[in-house]
């Protein structure tokens, strides 16, 4: 199976802490889905955003995509990281990290994901690489530059 890798830097004007409140949120993976997608959330055991569990349902319209993702440390100090424990992909681990730059702090989504081979492949392709993942990732950066740069 062959690994995919896809980041998204975003630079934006507020601190790293107001980032770490904003993914502290309980309410933020809902605010940071775009729509037509749904998601439901059927359990969030998390102490941090370095550490715990989270069991959701992404609703695709009708087509329910059951998801367990355990929440860890990331690369740095100023970061976190998720990694599917259960879901429809072979693999998916989610690095967020937040770096300060000279204009604010960068927000950087990195992602490494692998798919299953056949044609459950195919479907996952068509939902979590490519295009989709760059339109997931852009109203994502989009919706909490919103969020952080309030005054």
């Amino acid at each position: 199976m062959a690994k995919t890798i896809y980041e998204k830097r975003t630079v934006m004007k507020t601190s790293i802490q107001k980032l770490i409140d904003f993914h502290n949120d309980p309410k933020a993976l809902s605010r940071l889905t775009p729509p037509p997608i749904f998601m439901q959330l059927h359990q969030d055991n998390r102490t941090s955003l370095t550490e715990g569990v989270l069991e959701f349902t992404l609703w695709f319209l009708f087509i329910p995509i059951r998801w367990i993702a355990r929440h860890e440390p990331g690369p740095t100090e100023t970061s976190f990281a998720d990694r599917m424990v259960k879901g429809p992909l072979a693999s998916w681990y989610h690095q967020h990290i937040f770096e300060e730059t000279s204009e604010g702090v960068a927000l950087i989504d990195r992602l490494e994901i692998e798919h299953y081979p056949g044609i459950k492949g195919i479907l996952t392709r068509l939902m979590f690489d490519g295009i989709p993942l760059r339109i997931l990732f852009f109203y994502r950066h989009l919706r909490t530059k919103w969020a952080v740069e309030k005054t």
